[in-house]
């Protein structure tokens, strides 16, 4: 899928979203789904990303950088990086978090239940020679 087509479904899952509360069909129909608000890192234009979660807590939430198993990064990852305070949608609430790269027993114990909630993770982490980053995000 090239950029052009990847912005309208993104576009179209993000108008659904909104309609919906939070709800969605299609591929992310039955999961639970976040809108990221981000800043580019280089080019610094906002962006949006529709992504499943999995919820931490009452005030965190954790996403993947699986990039449907490409050799890369998603590009949201590095703007995270770069600007790590970003906002959240999830249902109807907008939220404001701090995103960090969580690391050694954190991130184990994120990524390992997130593979038994969705095999598809298990998949992507087959398929790429990458350790996929799971972020947190810290509500403030």
């Amino acid at each position: 899928m090239d950029k052009h087509e990847l912005d309208a479904q993104n576009s179209q899952v993000i108008k659904e979203f909104r309609a919906r509360d939070g709800k969605v069909g299609g591929m992310f129909e039955g999961m639970p789904l976040l809108l990221l608000h981000h800043v580019g890192a280089k080019t610094g234009a906002q962006r949006t990303n529709p992504m499943t979660y999995q919820r931490l807590d009452d005030t965190s939430f954790a996403v993947f950088g699986s990039n449907d198993a490409a050799p890369a990064h998603p590009n949201w990852y590095h703007n995270l990086r770069t600007h790590p305070r970003v906002i959240i949608e999830v249902g109807s609430q907008t939220i404001d978090v701090l995103a960090r790269v969580a690391e050694g027993a954190e991130r184990e114990r994120i990524w390992s239940r997130q593979k038994e909630l969705n095999p598809l993770f298990a998949e992507f982490e087959r398929r790429t020679t990458r350790e996929i980053p799971v972020v947190v995000l810290d509500a403030f």
